[in-house]
């Protein structure tokens, strides 16, 4: 079997992470970034694919006759065309919940840094401010304990319950808006859409980007936020209307948005949210950690053999 990785440097960066457990099961072709309008001719004759964010589209399919089994570095799969792979006779795997504990710590990594300001305070000391203070201890720069404060998580899946868990911990009142109500199971206080934008103090986005998530966060649901809440997303950045945000974000509707994730990636020159001051950006990375990214590869890994097996896993096309 010829196998194809289309991106493997989103994976894997000088080697940090080795590819070994699925290089080893195929004759292996490995690119480091191949563009998309190049994606048919990189795969060419090859049994398989693996990508991350390449886009897999009815051309692929259609361009790559020998092509049968798309297996993903990633849970979300919106950059395949589903259809066309069934209709090609392909097998689409993904890996779930592989980076339910990294995304969940990057979340509270960003909401923490809100509330206690250590990014502006790191600065502030960096810049002489405390050799320059009177006294022991300056906290000119608000900062606020989460306890006692509200989270609404929008999806319910395996990270929405795990940031459930640890705002729990820190004190926090916790409400979640899913379409699935059962996997709350006592987990948070159930929520309608509505009832989460008015009452959250923070809102954090967990589910996937599909029909019914897409620009979830727009002009008509921000304008039900507290002028002091922070919105955080590490879901995909299609559930949130940039422009609608920036305006939000603009005119003080809401008090800070803190954000791993965008519509296009990478981040374009034309950016909406570009320039403004109270917005945190970072670059996709709430998935990434080293344990993270090793876990990834042993179960892509798993997902390749059982399809070579003829009994394939965590398949998400029909």
């Amino acid at each position: 079997m010829k196998l194809v990785i289309l991106d493997c440097e989103t994976v894997s960066k000088n080697g940090d992470v080795s590819l070994e457990a699925i290089t080893s099961l195929c004759d292996t072709t490995a690119f480091g970034f191949v563009p998309n309008d190049k994606v048919a001719d990189a795969i060419g004759d090859a049994d398989c694919v693996i990508c991350n964010k390449c886009l897999i589209t009815r051309k692929v399919f259609e361009s790559c006759p020998n092509l049968k089994y798309v297996g993903l570095f990633a849970t979300g799969y919106n950059n395949i065309d589903l259809k066309a792979a069934s209709d090609f006779g392909a097998v689409v795997a993904n890996v779930p919940a592989y980076s339910t504990d990294s995304v969940a710590q990057h979340t509270f990594a960003l909401i923490l840094d809100y509330f206690n300001k250590t990014s502006e305070y790191k600065a502030s000391t960096a810049n002489g401010d405390w050799i320059n203070y009177k006294f022991f201890s300056y906290f000119y720069i608000p900062i606020y304990e989460l306890s006692g404060k509200t989270i609404g998580i929008i999806g319910f899946g395996n990270i929405g319950q795990r940031v459930a868990e640890i705002a729990k911990a820190f004190g926090m009142n916790v409400l979640a808006y899913t379409r699935t109500i059962d996997k709350i199971n006592g987990k948070a206080q159930p929520a309608s859409l509505y009832e989460l934008m008015k009452k959250s103090d923070v809102i954090t986005l967990h589910c996937p980007l599909n029909e019914g998530t897409k620009e979830i966060i727009n002009t008509k649901t921000l304008s039900l936020c507290k002028p002091t809440a922070l919105l955080v997303n590490t879901s995909r950045g299609g559930v949130i209307n940039e422009k609608a945000l920036a305006h939000a974000l603009k005119t003080g509707q809401i008090a800070h948005a803190s954000i791993d994730v965008l519509t296009y990636e990478p981040m374009k020159e034309d950016c909406p949210y570009i320039g403004l001051k109270n917005i945190t950006i970072t670059p996709h990375i709430a998935w990434a950690p080293i344990e993270t990214r090793e876990r990834l590869v042993k179960n892509v890994a798993e997902n390749l053999k059982a399809f070579l097996d003829g009994n394939p896993i965590n398949k998400v096309n029909s």
